[in-house]
């Protein structure tokens, strides 16, 4: 098992990985040539720009039972499909019972923003934020490992 993050536009990188660490779990950063990010001892793949280039190479080299970070509903789709788990960065956990309603809504989303309907967006992220996401990534890790760990 391993967790691989959507790293562009990801704000819980450093989380993600401290939860990582305490699981024992290796970590895949994959982002786009506009977001090179390195981190020490952690294993980055750069993917040439382009509509969901990112999204499609961790589809393909995700296995079953790996995590991955995203907010894309469709990466998130995807990953659910082939038996891997999908978290979000507010530690929203993408399920088989969520994922239709929440690609619907972004079709809607992408319908009314085509008819310049203003669509409010994401309030600012907060310290706060990150500790829900670390939650709920540690309480997601526990239950795939089957170990509880405290990172």
């Amino acid at each position: 098992m391993k967790i691989l993050i959507d790293a562009d536009a990801c704000p819980v990188i450093k989380e993600a990985i401290k939860v990582a660490d305490a699981f024992e779990i290796e970590v895949i950063i994959y982002c786009d040539t506009s977001h090179m990010i390195e981190i020490d001892g952690i294993e980055t793949i750069v993917v040439q720009k382009g509509l969901d280039a990112v999204d499609f190479v961790i589809a393909n080299n995700m296995k079953k039972k790996d995590i991955v970070i995203t907010q894309d509903y469709g990466l998130a789709a995807m990953v659910l499909a082939k038996g891997g788990y999908a978290i979000n960065q507010d530690g929203f956990i993408y399920q088989e019972n969520n994922i239709d309603q929440l690609l619907y809504r972004r079709y809607l989303h992408k319908v009314a923003r085509k008819s310049k309907i203003k669509i409010k967006g994401p309030k600012k992220r907060t310290s706060l934020d990150n500790k829900k996401f670390s939650d709920s990534f540690s309480v997601l890790c526990e239950k795939i490992i089957g170990i509880k760990k405290v990172p």
